[in-house]
């Protein structure tokens, strides 16, 4: 690794991101071994776990081996993309908010309210646009998950 070439490799992102979620995916996978993997009935508790740990360390390792084997910047790329990643720090803000506020609005209203600010404000649709998208995915999830599957969603104050 000598000269520019090997500075742009530790500096790229998907480098160090994906070592990151090989890291994740390791810890989870330790984890996960510590919970029974079958029972009589099926799936134990560690089952999924075990499987997803698995799947995020080999998926991460692509990553890792992508970001390694290009040598140089793609043409065309410039740096950083500071304003894309300011937007994608505000959609996962918006989601930490959304988690923290369905002990008090319910689920239902959460993720409307989620599925209004990413279709408003991240996608810039027209508000009769973003409510008729919120609507629509809180309707579809609950159709899903307390009428078909039978799921408990979480209820906020108002009793939704």
């Amino acid at each position: 690794m000598s000269g520019a070439s090997g500075r742009h490799r530790l500096a790229n992102g998907d480098l160090w991101s994906g070592a990151a979620l090989a890291a994740l995916g390791g810890f989870v996978i330790n984890e996960a071994r510590q919970w029974e993997y079958m029972t009589v009935e099926g799936p134990g508790p560690g089952f999924f776990p075990l499987w997803y740990g698995i799947a995020m360390v080999l998926l991460s390792l692509v990553l890792v081996v992508s970001a390694l084997r290009r040598s140089r910047p793609a043409a065309g790329h410039t740096g950083t993309d500071w304003p894309g990643i300011g937007r994608a720090l505000l959609c996962w803000a918006a989601f930490t908010l959304s988690v923290l506020l369905l002990k008090w609005l319910g689920l239902i209203l959460s993720l409307a309210l989620l599925t209004l600010f990413i279709a408003k404000v991240m996608y810039g649709k027209p508000l009769k646009v973003a409510l008729a998208t919120a609507v629509g995915n809180v309707a579809g999830f609950y159709l899903v998950f307390h009428l078909a599957l039978g799921v408990e969603l979480p209820v906020g104050l108002l009793g939704f």
